[in-house]
């Protein structure tokens, strides 16, 4: 005869072994999963880190690469504010600029550096001139030396500054017909001494190439109507810059 009581504490039995194995299993399981996930975060965080390393190495040697060689060319031109004579005003000259860079180390280099500028300058007016002309075309050539120092060196950037002296040939008397510039108050065309100073930019397109962009004075020396003085012209140049010769 079956035996609903003997039946229904089976069932209770097995009903109760279940959840305490369930119970006991989903801890189990549960601390698994965790330990899973905190070995895949540490995976993670471990080629994370190698990465941020790697990157920082390529950087370290590309930055290292790029301030290696010994040599720069630099090319380009820009424009400078050029005082043409002692009671006239200043007047705009395009310029040409070139410049060669020899690197004892990583910062200091002897430079080599010539220009050129070309403009009309503001000549005499009314009575003072009755030459007729008034806007003659001046040009100025540079032929400076000296050294550079690049203080800042980043994987992209750059920045140096220049001190130069040298010879400045002034040619006033090109484009005034005929007529001494003197008389038109420009100063006396002659060669003279000159010094210059900058502060150069380079933004690093390559390791050996780069744009660079230098504001700079000019100091020049030539002679007007009362003798020798100093004349202070300000200009920017642009330019691309070639390195070469990787120690």
């Amino acid at each position: 005869m079956f035996d609903v009581r003997r039946l229904t504490v089976k069932l209770v039995f097995s009903s109760l072994a279940a959840c305490l194995l369930a119970g006991a299993f989903v801890p189990a399981t549960a601390q698994t999963q965790n330990k899973k996930k905190k070995k895949q975060k540490q995976q993670e965080s471990a080629v994370h880190h190698e990465t941020n390393a790697t990157r920082l190495e390529r950087i370290r040697l590309a930055t290292k690469q790029t301030y290696s060689y010994r040599y720069e060319i630099i090319g380009g031109g820009g424009l400078l504010r050029f005082r043409s004579g002692e009671y006239l005003q200043k007047n705009n000259e395009v310029t040409w600029a070139a410049a060669f860079n020899y690197y004892l180390n990583r910062k200091f280099a002897l430079v080599g550096d010539a220009r050129g500028s070309f403009g009309n300058a503001r000549a005499y007016t009314g009575i003072s001139n009755p030459y007729g002309v008034y806007r003659p075309q001046i040009n100025e050539y540079f032929f400076l030396g000296g050294v550079s120092y690049r203080f800042y060196t980043r994987q992209k950037l750059a920045v140096s500054v220049q001190g130069l002296g040298g010879d400045a040939w002034g040619v006033f008397s090109g484009g005034s017909k005929g007529i001494p510039s003197t008389l038109l108050g420009l100063w006396h065309s002659d060669q003279r001494p000159a010094f210059s100073s900058g502060v150069s930019l380079d933004y690093n397109l390559a390791p050996n190439w780069a744009a660079r962009v230098t504001p700079t004075w000019i100091g020049t020396d030539f002679i007007g109507p009362n003798g020798a003085s100093i004349q202070n012209n300000f200009g920017i140049n642009f330019g691309i810059l070639y390195r070469f010769g990787q120690r």
